[in-house]
């Protein structure tokens, strides 16, 4: 199959995209990864081919459209793998090719999937390999505020930052922060306090009605207990199991290894 052939799927897959048909973007996808292995341009190989250029800039917006359409889906390890094929497209080729008009929100949007995976090391490593410019554009501005405000603690500016999000497909991966965000704050809450009113507990977890605490109780912590207008974590505290301390052991291999020392002195 030539260039023109899958240009022509391209198309389809595109338009496919458009009219938000996922299921058939998602098979156009698989064929298309599988012709994209007979051009040799490609990587790893980047052999210099006649129509090499135009190889790579196919491929570069196949695998972009595959990025945003795993968002779309839901599927962050379709993401993953999708992005890793992409990224040698803009550091090994970026200088074969001109800039990409996605590049920026792809990248943004990787470096908001590793916060919401809490890989915090790989979210610097990423950012150690971005240029001054990456640095000042809104994408990438957007997503190290957020793990500013994150590692800070100040979660009112998590939670506050989906309705400054520099493009639709960030909403995603920013449901899901603000649902890891809750989930911490619930954690601390119930070890912290037998019982709380519904109005600080709303307040606390940061919705914006009671129906929204009533319905975030209901599906993510049944075991808590809503009576007399308060919330009680007493029932989620009795069921967690208390893990005894093996003390008699924690003896006996401490008077071994000062054994072990008398020995070695």
């Amino acid at each position: 199959m030539d260039l023109t052939e899958v240009s022509q799927l391209c198309e389809r897959f595109k338009a496919a995209f458009v009219r938000k048909d996922f299921d058939t973007c998602t098979d156009l996808l698989s064929q298309l990864k599988v012709l994209l292995t007979k051009f040799r341009s490609l990587p790893p190989l980047f052999e210099n081919t006649p129509n090499a250029v135009n190889e790579l800039l196919l491929a570069r917006e196949i695998y972009e459209h595959a990025v945003v359409l795993s968002v779309k889906i839901e599927d962050q390890d379709a993401f993953e793998r999708d992005f890793f094929q992409l990224k040698p497209y803009y550091t090994d080729a970026g200088s074969r090719l001109p800039p990409s008009q996605q590049e920026y929100l792809i990248l943004g949007l990787n470096l908001l999937r590793l916060l919401v995976q809490n890989r915090i090391a790989e979210f610097h490593t990423e950012l150690e390999l971005l240029s001054a410019t990456a640095l000042d554009n809104p994408c990438i501005k957007h997503a190290v505020e957020l793990e500013q405000s994150f590692m800070e603690g100040a979660y009112n500016r998590v939670l506050s930052a989906r309705q400054t999000a520099p493009h639709e497909t960030y909403v995603y991966f920013m449901d899901l922060l603000a649902k890891t965000v809750r989930d911490e704050i619930a954690g601390c809450s119930e070890k912290a306090y037998d019982y709380l009113s519904i109005n600080d507990a709303r307040q606390m977890l940061l919705f914006s009605s009671d129906q929204e605490l009533l319905e975030y109780v209901k599906e993510e912590h049944p075991e808590w207990e809503v009576k007399n207008g308060s919330v009680f974590f007493q029932k989620a505290k009795e069921s967690t199991p208390c893990k005894e301390i093996p003390s008699l052991q924690l003896i006996n291999q401490t008077l071994s290894y000062a054994r072990e020392l008398e020995r070695i002195v």
